[in-house]
Order: structure tokens, then sequence, then C-alpha cells
């Protein structure tokens, strides 16, 4: 976005607005990421969180590098009166911009900062898959689209989705690149962990794995099932699944009944800094998901230099050109998953150029400094088109 003439003579003050500061899923990551990459010279940076901690992570709270961040005692979705902290301190510390990330947050930030008067909305959508949702259509088009100043999503193919189901106007949608969040938090290098030591993995057995939260878009019995046609050609095949998530209890009954608690491996919550070292285990790594936006697991796995094969959808082949970056199939597919994985097992050299490939493209175009610099200049921009608005009304 062009940079306009009446540039801030003071620091603005940003309030990133997330549901809760130490949860691991994407969109908190993202929030947290920007919020601490923000050129202080230019910004105060402030993390909001609309609700309360169950478990405050000291890895996440050292990942906060210091910045302000705040909670609110928020006990149910109708609990009105516990935003009034927020209202109080955007208005007190006279914030210029409130950038929201995620449904619940972007409906309540947009209506608490246009209460308080915050001169630049911004809201934030990560990954969208509203088609049985109409209230949540109805609030994004009538509510969200309507008090932010902008409404962002993560991929060209959301935006599409947004203005084609809910009916919101193009001109409101921008999109935004994502980043390797794990990558930024990682203190040291891929290789210095033996994580197939760790784990009792041979170094030439054949390791296939995924990072992910294990609810029901991530598909993840797709995976399972394409392990179970694998093993019988990878005799010490070894396929790693990081997280937890309401579909653990299921992935485990579905591996117990399929015979492959010797082959699948439920390794439950990896910690962010370590996520980096559990990619560089992986000779294949796998995203099988029924939808997305734009995969923060995929970036990671190609900043790790691994091949990738994903599921074609959402904003996956922004990132993958298939055959390029990694390798696409159609989802809800096992067999097209483990065509594509036995053909990059079988393929010690396209397997490296794969993931040299998409390491570069990662490094070029999905990056922290892209992403934080194009929202630096979203926020001054913004903020400046609203300043020569108010003055332009003040003159009339």
């Amino acid at each position: 976005m062009p940079r306009t003439d009446m540039k801030p003579k003071r620091r603005l003050c940003v309030v990133s607005l997330i549901e809760t500061l130490f949860h691991f899923g994407g969109a908190e990551s993202m929030a947290r990421t920007i919020a601490t990459h923000l050129d202080r010279s230019r910004f105060r940076s402030v993390l909001y969180a609309t609700r309360r901690s169950v478990a405050i992570r000291p890895e996440v709270v050292s990942a906060l590098d210091g910045i302000e961040a705040y909670e609110l005692d928020r006990r149910s979705s109708l609990d009105l009166a516990a935003w009034q902290p927020l209202i109080a301190f955007l208005r007190r510390e006279r914030v210029d911009v409130l950038h929201s990330h995620m449904f619940g947050s972007n409906v309540w930030g947009t209506l608490v900062a246009r209460l308080a008067g915050v001169p630049v909305v911004i809201a934030h959508e990560h990954t969208w898959s509203y088609e049985g949702q109409p209230i949540r259509k109805l609030l994004d088009r009538e509510l969200v689209s309507r008090a932010a100043d902008v409404f962002l999503a993560v991929s060209q193919e959301d935006r599409q989705s947004m203005i084609d189901v809910e009916g919101i106007d193009p001109a409101c949608i921008r999109v935004t690149p994502i980043a390797p969040w794990s990558f930024v938090h990682s203190q040291s290098s891929v290789e210095r962990r033996d994580v197939r030591g760790e784990l009792g993995i041979a170094p030439d057995d054949p390791v296939v794995g995924t990072v992910c939260v294990l609810r029901p878009q991530k598909a993840l019995r797709v995976l399972v099932r394409a392990a179970a046609t694998l093993a019988h050609e990878f005799p010490r095949l070894q396929v790693l699944i990081a997280g937890i998530g309401p579909e653990e209890d299921s992935l485990r009954a579905l591996i117990d009944e399929l015979g492959l608690g010797h082959v699948v491996r439920l390794l439950g919550q990896w910690e962010s800094s370590d996520v980096p070292r559990l990619l560089g285990a992986f000779d294949v790594a796998v995203n099988c998901s029924d939808y997305e936006g734009t995969s923060a697991a995929i970036v990671e796995m190609m900043a790790a230099a691994r091949p990738v094969v994903a599921t074609r959808v959402g904003g996956t082949p922004g990132l993958i050109d298939d055959g390029v970056h990694g390798l696409l199939v159609e989802p809800q597919d096992p067999d097209a998953l483990a065509t594509a994985i036995r053909r990059l097992l079988d393929d010690a050299k396209l397997r490296a150029r794969l993931g040299v490939a998409a390491r570069e493209r990662q490094r070029r175009q999905f990056d922290v400094p892209v992403l934080v610099g194009r929202l630096e200049d979203l926020y001054e921009s913004l903020w400046a088109a609203t300043m020569r608005g108010r003055r332009e009304r003040l003159l009339l």
C-alpha cells in the first residue's frame, strides 16, 4: 500500500488482540510474532488476550521479549462487563491501531475499538471455513467488515470465499503473508538435537511426519490409513504425529485397529522451539488437511527444507507448486497420499531438490521480515489516512 504524506511524529501504539496469550495455534503464534517484531522505534506494541490462559508456558513468556501483555478476566462469551478494562486501556493509552485475530476477537475487537475511539481497526481471519455457520457469515459481513478499516485474509482462496460465500465487499479484504513461527522462537539449529536418537529411530529408517493440532480439519485418519499401505513396503517406516487435540483418542483407536502401533507414533505436544528439530528428523513432511487458509505448518516444513506432501486445498497451492516445492494430492484419498509419499521415500535426490526449492521460496516470500514490514506500512498508512480525513472534515 502506498505511503501517505502524513507520517506519524510519535510511536504509534498498536494492540494485537487474541483469545489467549499462551495457546499454540497458528493465529496466536502469528500475533505474538508480529507483536514482538514490530520496529520499536516506530511502534509501541501491546498484546491483549480476551481470556485468561489455562497454563502459562515459560518458553512462550520468554518469546514475548519484554513487550506489554495483558489478559481479560472474561468467564463467558456474554460477560460484557469484562471488556471494560480493555476499553479503558484503549482510551487511556490513546491506542492508534487495534489488530484483532480470528472470529471471536474480530467481532468483539471491532466493537470495543470503535466504542473507545481507536483510529484504525484491523480484523484478521486465519482459516476460513464458515459454509455451515450462518451467524458467523452474518457477523463477518454486517459487523466486522463494516466496522474494520481492513479485513485481512491469509490466502487468495480465503479472500475469494469471503467474497463469494459471505458477501463481503472485495475492497475491504487484503491478503497478507505468513511465516514459520516456530523457527522464530528456536534458539539453535535444526541439527543440534538428535531427535531420531531420542525416539530410538535409526539414521536410515524412513520417517514421515506432521505437526498440527489433532482436530478433524487435519484429516489425520487419512495419513494413518496411508501408513497401513506403506508399512508393507517399508518395514522400518516410522510415521510421527506431533500435537494434541480432540482427535487423539479416535486416532489411537484407529492405529490399534490397523495394528500400526509399531509404525505410527503420537508424540504429544512439542514446544515451539523444538519443532524445527523435529521437522529436521523427517524424510517427508505431510499436511493432509481437508481445508486450510495458508498453513503455517507447511511454511515451517518449507523452512526446514523438508519435501512436503500436501492436499490441494485452500491456500496450499499458493505455497507449493506441484513437483517443484513438494507434491500435491486430493483430500480424503489415502491411496493418493501413500503414492506421493512412496515416490519421495524412493527418491532421495527428488527429496533434496524439492526441499531446497521449498526453503528458497519460504525465505523469499514467507518470512517474518516480509510479513512485519507489510503490516508496519499498513498500520502507518491507515493511520495517516484517518488523520488526513479528520483534518479535512475540520476544514469543511
